[in-house]
């Protein structure tokens, strides 16, 4: 099943002095329990592109569908409502909320969303991710790798249809870091979850179903 269409995707950034295309005709598809890997130098339009493939900003021209819903066709809250409902988001910065426990911080989005809480999946994720003895601690207590470890747990406790990472395994140690990719991939099986990861770690990228390499805002061939 096609759970991601990205259709011509195109993204430009114009001032009086300059014009920058950071995404240029970009149309992939992605399918239901695939796992991908989004790899390129700095600057070649990774991070746009899973910005908006997660709704989290809108395009000059081109469209995205996930699950076969337009994101462009959308209100701004009823984007909002579809993308925490539908898509996890791991973030380079974790965007954590810090008056907020560790465990708080993990179940946020499923109680802004009035849903229960899978307490086996948490229990699984925190063991996973080294933090069971970290749930009652603020996010300032935590190093950069803990704090990481956080976002991705919460982004994974929602069981999204589509799960995009932006480097999650940036900040933690190799060994760490290879645990949080085999963890992202094993939950792109067992909930049937398309999941697309920014990467600069050759090892992650080579785990994943297909490698996509972008330049320039464009996929390379």
């Amino acid at each position: 099943m096609e759970m991601v269409k990205a259709v011509n995707l195109k993204k430009y950034y114009i001032t009086d002095s300059y014009e920058v295309h950071a995404l240029d005709g970009v149309s992939l598809t992605a399918e239901e329990g695939e796992f991908l890997a989004v790899v390129g130098t700095s600057g070649s339009g990774k991070t746009t592109l899973l910005n908006m493939l997660g709704g989290l900003d809108v395009p000059t021209s081109g469209g995205v569908w996930i699950r076969g819903n337009s994101l462009k066709d959308m209100e701004k809250e009823e984007r909002t409502i579809f993308r925490r409902r539908n898509i996890g988001i791991v973030f380079q910065q974790y965007n954590l909320v810090p008056v907020l426990s560790v465990y708080e911080n993990i179940v946020l989005p499923l109680q802004l969303d009035g849903a229960g809480i899978d307490r086996e999946l948490l229990k699984e994720i925190s063991e996973m991710l080294g933090l069971e003895d970290k749930m009652e601690r603020l996010p300032e207590t935590l190093s950069g790798g803990q704090r990481q470890r956080v976002a991705v747990a919460r982004a994974l406790l929602v069981k999204p249809a589509v799960l995009l990472a932006d480097e999650p395994t940036g900040s933690l140690d190799s060994a760490t870091g290879m645990e949080v990719a085999g963890l992202l991939k094993s939950c792109a099986a067992r909930f049937h979850q398309t999941v697309l990861v920014v990467t600069h770690q050759e090892g992650v990228a080579q785990m994943a179903d297909r490698i996509i390499r972008m330049e320039d805002g464009r996929i390379r061939k």
